[in-house]
């Protein structure tokens, strides 16, 4: 498996030096998006306007929602990309499987990415004098934020590698995403709560608010249930991609377009 991961790593970063615009340009549009968005939200408000820490909130929650795109468009636009270029049936083959493969493939491109998103991080906090906190603890949370997009990227490449096409259903489920991990469900009240800890990613990114824009401290019992629902997701996603392989295989739909 470690093998998997080096070699995984060095294809990653072999694109990344061919193709260093792509990466540029991703941070100079994510970048500029929100600070157009930011831009607008003052200039509606007038020069009374005081953020406090929703600003810093909201920060947490879009640079999140890029980091979970970007999970989700690897597996299910690498699935595409191996289709077209009829390599999907070998990768199949492989003697690790397919999961382990694609598992390894984005961990790899999840390196580079981070170092990218940490870059957008900074740029926004200067154009917008944001504060952020970094503690150790932000990890964990984030651990279970990860696991929760790995299996909706995986319930997304079963759907790629069934339907073939799913450009149009991943621009339509990023809205749905941004709603998930960009509003502030920690503040929901009452019954809400329950749906916060059935939603995935929800509990994660929460806790990641309060522990970057707020200044609080991690709570354990929070991030058991947050490391339980990201499991189950990851868990539920990668069942589903098993289903759908056996089905590929079975209708022979692993040669390409």
């Amino acid at each position: 498996m470690f093998e998997l991961f080096l070699a995984e790593l060095r294809r990653s970063w072999i694109q990344f030096i061919r193709y260093p615009t792509e990466a540029i340009g991703g941070v100079v549009i994510t970048t500029s998006i929100f600070y157009g968005l930011f831009l607008s939200a003052r200039y509606i408000a007038g020069p009374s306007l005081q953020f406090g820490d929703r600003l810093d909130a909201i920060v947490v929650g879009y640079v999140l929602w890029s980091l979970v795109l970007f999970i989700m468009t690897d597996i299910a636009g690498g699935l595409q990309y191996e289709a077209q270029t009829g390599t999907l049936e070998q990768l199949f083959l492989s003697p690790f499987g397919a999961p382990k493969v694609f598992v390894m493939r984005t961990l790899a491109s999840l390196m580079l990415q981070l170092t990218i998103i940490v870059c957008i991080v900074l740029i926004i906090m200067a154009l917008t004098g944001s504060r952020l906190e970094f503690p150790p603890t932000l990890l964990l949370p984030l651990f279970t934020v990860l696991l929760g997009a790995y299996g909706l990227a995986f319930i997304m490449g079963s759907l790629a590698l069934l339907l073939k096409r799913v450009q149009q259903l991943i621009g339509i489920i990023q809205f749905g995403l941004l709603f998930l991990i960009a509003t502030p469900t920690e503040t929901w009240a009452g019954s809400l709560q329950v749906f916060r800890w059935l939603l995935p990613m929800t509990a994660g990114a929460g806790l990641l608010r309060d522990l970057m824009a707020r200044g609080e401290a991690l709570n354990l019992a929070q991030f058991g249930l947050a490391l339980l629902n990201g499991i189950g997701y990851f868990t539920v996603g990668l069942l589903i991609f098993r289903f759908a392989e056996r089905q590929a295989k079975r209708r022979g739909m692993l040669g390409g377009y």
